[in-house]
Parts: C-alpha cells; structure tokens; sequence
C-alpha cells in the first residue's frame, strides 16, 4: 500500500482523518465509554473492565494519547486516565462541523 500524500489534503481534513482512525476501534470508544461514565481521572483495572489483555489496553491508550483525547497522570507505579476536554471539544467542534456541512437531499 502506497504512502498517503497528506499534503494534498487540508489540515482539517487530516484532523479529521486522524481522529477518525483512533475512533475505528470498538476497544478505543470502550475505553472513551468507560472514562466518560466515571466522569473522573482513573485507575482502576481496565483488563478487569473491558476484558482485554494489558498489552492491547496498553496499545489502545497509547493511541488515544497520541491523539490528545485522553490524558495520564503517573503517581507511582499507577496511570491515572481521564478525558483530555479541551480536545473532547475541539474533536466534538471539528466532527459537528463536518457533519454539518450536509443539508439534506440526493441525487
């Protein structure tokens, strides 16, 4: 597969692409369902919570740090996770705006 030529895209696009992939995974909106319910930073088990091995949790976080929607704070030996939601806005503000460019009808 060839490499994708993201300079012919705006950055809005990209934006939107990235967040898009980090988005495409079950286990990922898992994860987000789970830290919006506590509503808090957490560090409880989430192998325990999702039923997935710690390597694929550890994988799954990593990707939703890259893209800014959540956070981590170490205190010791333990990562406490919480959403990030000064980027939670901005990723609800790009996908609403892009949602929102349709105005209905077809063909």
């Amino acid at each position: 597969m060839g490499v994708t030529k993201t300079s012919l895209f705006t950055e809005r696009q990209n934006e939107l692409a990235r967040v898009a992939k980090v988005l495409a995974h079950p286990a990922r909106i898992a994860i987000l369902d789970h830290l919006v319910a506590a509503n808090a930073c957490i560090n409880s088990d989430l192998v325990q919570e999702l039923g997935l091995a710690q390597a694929t949790i550890s994988q799954h976080l990593r990707e939703l740090k890259e893209v800014g929607l959540i956070q981590g704070n170490i205190e010791g030996v333990s990562v406490s996770y919480c959403i990030n939601p000064v980027k939670w806005a901005e990723i609800k503000t790009l996908l609403g705006s892009f949602l929102d460019t349709f105005s209905g009808g077809c063909c």
